[in-house]
């Protein structure tokens, strides 16, 4: 009897989720969830969003998010390339039957979840009301990857931690930027009152 690795574990773990699951029916998806996973193909869907954030004052947060999500976007077909992954195979489900679209890239990790999340947490760690009224937008769009069944539970849980940790990472440098920026300031204050009396 041979032993299952990891990877056949997960890929096992996978299918009894994405199949079996009451919460992901095999019927065709409603207009709204095919529309999310549609618009939000090559981060399309995030460029409006982002203008009604600005609109409504939050010019911070829009464009904190945009640049999240434009690395995030690379960054996950980079991580696609070096981690070869089939889909499912569900081609006659009316679920998937939905989308017009048939990619044949790697499954993981979800470049839909990747970009989502990274915009959606850059958001909510600049301004936590606008990060409150983006989730379950970036939810929806995680969801819609899963309920037509592109991707595994995996790959879609995965793009959301992989730009989330973007998102973070953005937020650390800006902070470390910050510091810098106002040393140099309390350096330029200063430096001239221990000049003066040297």
């Amino acid at each position: 009897m041979s032993r299952m690795t990891g990877e056949d574990e997960l890929e096992e773990l996978d299918e009894d989720s994405l199949h079996n699951s009451e919460v992901l029916p095999t019927r065709r998806p409603h207009p709204i969830i095919i529309a999310a996973g549609l618009t939000a193909r090559g981060g399309v869907l995030w460029l409006p969003v982002a203008g009604l954030l600005a609109l409504s004052g939050k010019e911070k947060a829009a464009k904190r998010a945009l640049t999240a999500a434009a690395v995030a976007m690379p960054l996950g077909h980079l991580i696609s390339l070096a981690v070869p992954r089939r889909r499912p195979q569900v081609a006659t489900m009316p679920a998937r039957e939905a989308l017009p679209e048939h990619p044949d890239s790697s499954s993981f990790p979800s470049k839909h979840a990747v970009t989502a999340a990274a915009f959606g947490t850059a958001t909510a760690l600049t301004d936590r009301d606008a990060g409150l009224a983006v989730t379950p937008l970036v939810l929806l769009v995680a969801y819609s990857r899963l309920r037509t069944r592109v991707h595994w539970p995996s790959d879609v849980l995965g793009g959301l931690a992989i730009g989330a940790l973007v998102a973070l990472a953005q937020a650390g440098i800006g902070r470390s930027a910050r510091a810098r920026a106002t040393a140099c300031r309390l350096a330029a204050i200063v430096r001239p009152v221990f000049s003066d009396h040297s």
